[in-house]
């Protein structure tokens, strides 16, 4: 027999909210959609902060914070801006816990650019002429290097790339994801702006920002060499 909304008990819900962070009647609809399995109303809740982040990602982002994360005795920091519809999201607590782990994740992570789509096209040229290289020594025919280097090119996006990264405290999602499930929660545009990392001993600093809205005029920078 299926389950009902009847089925679905105040400590399943309650376990998923600790989980998820989701509200509750949320919570409530994405167990009886999953008949019950904790995972799955997970991915189900996780799939619709996607598709919500999709309708909203038009939408001017013109309030946020900016927080800075100082780790490892001192030795790295982090400023990062992060970008809501709102003043009153921006004050929220959940969006101060977003803000705070994007710059521990940057911290640690060191990622190079924002999002896929700021990624210059001299670093994309140069990684793609080192696989195909690489590829093409090992003897396969051009077809076969093109899929390799593709693949690899995957691989590329998700070590330099904030967003594409695997979040540092859940592995099994992405920042991207983790951004969504917090515009899914919050029902407003959320985006990450700009960030600084500097290393202690390091010659440069790696700073990266990107456009979050159509209409506003900020361009996609390169990192700064270290």
């Amino acid at each position: 027999m299926s389950t009902t909304t009847v089925n679905i008990s105040a400590a399943q819900v309650k376990e998923l909210r600790e989980k998820t962070g989701a509200p509750m009647m949320d919570c409530k609809q994405a167990l009886t959609e999953a008949k019950g399995d904790l995972e799955q109303a997970v991915i189900v809740l996780r799939k619709r902060g996607v598709s919500m982040a999709a309708k909203k990602s038009a939408r001017v982002t013109s309030e946020g914070s900016v927080e800075s994360y100082i780790h490892a005795g001192g030795k790295i920091g982090v400023l990062v801006e992060v970008n809501c519809e709102s003043d009153f999201v921006a004050r929220t607590e959940d969006f101060k816990e977003l803000v705070h782990d994007i710059a521990m994740h940057i911290a640690a992570s060191d990622p190079k650019f924002v999002r896929k789509e700021d990624v210059t096209p001299e670093a994309y040229e140069r990684e793609k002429d080192i696989y195909r290289a690489q590829a093409a020594s090992t003897g396969k025919p051009p077809q076969v290097v093109e899929k390799i280097v593709e693949g690899k090119m995957g691989k590329f996006y998700e070590e330099v790339c904030l967003y594409e990264q695997p979040f540092i405290k859940d592995q099994t999602i992405s920042i991207a994801q983790l951004i969504a499930g917090k515009i899914g929660k919050l029902a407003e545009n959320i985006a990450v702006r700009r960030f600084a990392r500097f290393k202690v001993g390091e010659a440069g600093a790696t700073i990266a920002f990107t456009k979050t809205n159509p209409d506003d005029g900020g361009e996609a920078a390169a990192p700064v060499a270290k």
